[in-house]
């Protein structure tokens, strides 16, 4: 297996201090943010007891990104997630976050095959109180997710993509082909919903 398929390994100090096992130096959440911006995985361990702090840290990036103004994650959604460490809700929430970021990173083509996976765990979410409004705060989310997404480089539809000769008429018609066909798809999963609450 090649060094960049296997997670990165930073080993946490007494100190505190994030050792780079790789590089033999000393990271910050920075360059940690930065690796897993390169699409590279990440885990953090700490030293002595062995315990594994990746999400620890990764909360800290994102509470860190968040404060500073790079508001990625609307109130509404922050506040859901809060609801969320509730029984009932506990045990479909996690797999619906999962499923919606995995149909991020897939693109468009993939939405309708995720959709259709997707429905058992809807009709048991439909239960939930705020149901409605978790939906339409989680299409905001996707919305603004798809958006940033498309402007980073290197991405299929990125800006490397779209500052090429000749690519961004072809960029702006497949995004808006693109769109059309989500808005479709949003329109029969309402549908759908719908139904299953009669």
């Amino acid at each position: 297996m090649p060094d960049t398929e296997k997670p990165l390994l930073i080993k946490r100090y007494a100190s505190r201090r994030l050792y780079n096992t790789e590089s033999s130096d000393y990271v910050t959440l920075e360059d940690i943010a930065r690796f897993i911006r390169a699409g590279r995985a990440v885990q953090i361990i700490d030293l002595k007891t062995g315990d594994d702090l990746t999400r620890q840290y990764l909360l800290q990036i994102i509470a860190e990104h968040e404060s500073r103004g790079e508001n990625v994650l609307p109130l509404e959604v922050l506040t859901d997630l809060v609801r969320s460490y509730t029984a009932q809700a506990q045990s479909v929430v996690p797999q619906f976050l999962a499923m919606s970021f995995d149909m991020l990173r897939q693109g468009p083509g993939k939405i309708a095959e995720q959709i259709t996976a997707i429905n058992p765990m809807m009709a048991q979410m439909s239960k939930m109180p705020g149901f409605e409004a978790m939906q339409r705060q989680q299409q905001a989310f996707m919305q603004s997710m798809m958006t940033g997404w498309r402007g980073m480089p290197g991405r299929e539809g990125g800006k490397d993509d779209e500052e090429a000769p000749g690519n961004a008429p072809k960029a702006a018609e497949a995004e808006g082909e693109d769109l059309g066909e989500i808005k479709r798809q949003l329109a029969a999963l309402e549908a759908k919903l719908s139904k299953l609450e009669k």
